[in-house]
């Protein structure tokens, strides 16, 4: 059947209004003709309809028919359609760098060239570039283009967002053709916590403090992987430390967080120590994961029995039930499964311990070298 044909008997389908939980495609009626022509469709676009991948796919065509049913006026299909247009081209300029990690840099894109945050900025984006990052930022002026001048082109993105006014990409990613356009903020800022295995602040206004509580807030309730978070001062600055302060004195006294969440950011006066950390912070410690409930950490070497004695008894109150044990990947792991693991069953809350978890991990690894 050709292409044509396939698209003539999709418009002639009736579009089942199934009941619908939110959960793409789980009410798919599979028996139905509609799934025998998306069947057709991804057969005709070089799709194996027998792969995970295929079955992703159903869903979103199954998905996007149900907007039809469901009555959606033009300003909300151009609003999906858009979006996941600019999901999935950021998402194919980004795949050939997925191995090698990236942070984001925030801050704000008034910071003049001769100030010492734009020259601490553009010093942190070199030290990350020298270790073997990549970095990205909003594309602007001000600390995104210290991050990216600092870095270097070939280790920078950008990912610019379409705006009346500061639109224009800096010179050191400008014609880049890893410069990304967002229309939607909402994508922008997925991309920005997806790609990004730390985060560094410099002094900024409202953008650069909604980037700082959006990670933290993501992180905090266990809807983003941990990853270290640096908040950047330039030396005799005191921008971050005051916002410390703060944090400190109003919210955390408050009770409006716990005390384990301020292990979450780091304050530091100078890139040198900031970059540090973010290296430290990968010393042992790769990555995590879920199956099901049980989260996994894969790290770079083994723990002793008796470190993993030490984290059972100083992290009980992560452990839902059983233990903390050392063990290697799971049937469902697909990555990285030369790496040693430790795994748990997580009572899935106090994520600001769990960041803290990671740290004596990386501290245990540094005795062993020792």
């Amino acid at each position: 059947m050709s292409e044509a044909e396939i698209v003539s008997n999709l418009r002639k389908q009736h579009i089942p209004n199934t009941p619908d939980n939110g959960h793409n495609g789980q009410n798919q009626n599979a028996d139905h003709p509609l799934s025998d022509a998306i069947q057709q469709v991804i057969t005709v676009a070089g799709g194996d309809p027998e792969t995970t991948a295929a079955k992703r796919i159903r869903e979103l065509i199954h998905t996007a028919t149900k907007l039809l049913a469901d009555g959606a006026d033009d300003g909300e299909l151009k609003l999906i359609s858009r979006s996941i247009k600019e999901l999935r081209y950021a998402l194919k300029i980004f795949r050939p760098y997925q191995d090698t990690p990236k942070i984001s840099i925030f801050g704000s894109a008034r910071t003049q060239e001769n100030h010492p945050t734009y020259q601490a900025a553009a010093t942190f984006g070199k030290l990350m570039a020298d270790s073997g990052w990549m970095v990205i930022t909003g594309a602007g002026g001000g600390i995104m283009a210290a991050g990216n001048g600092g870095a270097g082109r070939e280790a920078s993105f950008g990912v610019s967002i379409r705006l009346p006014f500061e639109t224009n990409a800096n010179e050191h990613i400008v014609g880049d053709p890893k410069l990304i356009n967002f229309r939607y903020f909402f994508t922008r800022k997925l991309m920005f916590m997806w790609q990004s295995k730390a985060v560094a602040l410099f002094a900024g206004g409202f953008g650069t403090q909604d980037e700082g509580f959006e990670a933290l807030t993501l992180i905090q309730t266990g809807k983003a992987p941990t990853i270290p978070i640096v908040m950047v001062d330039a030396p005799g600055l005191t921008y971050w430390k005051r916002w410390d302060q703060y944090v400190r004195e109003e919210l955390l006294t408050a009770g409006l967080i716990n005390k384990e969440d301020l292990s979450l950011y780091r304050v530091y006066d100078n890139p040198q120590d900031a970059a540090q950390h973010v290296m430290e912070f990968y010393r042992n410690y790769h990555s995590q994961r879920f199956v099901n409930d049980t989260l996994l950490f894969r790290m770079h070497r083994p723990l002793r029995d008796a470190q993993i004695d030490a984290l059972n008894e100083e992290f009980a109150d992560l452990i839902k039930e059983g233990k903390i044990e050392q063990t290697g990947p799971m049937e469902q792991e697909k990555d990285h499964r030369e790496l040693p693991r430790i795994r748990f069953i997580f009572a899935k809350r106090a994520y600001g311990k769990l960041r803290m978890m990671i740290d004596r991990i990386n501290e245990m690894d540094k005795l062993n070298a020792e």
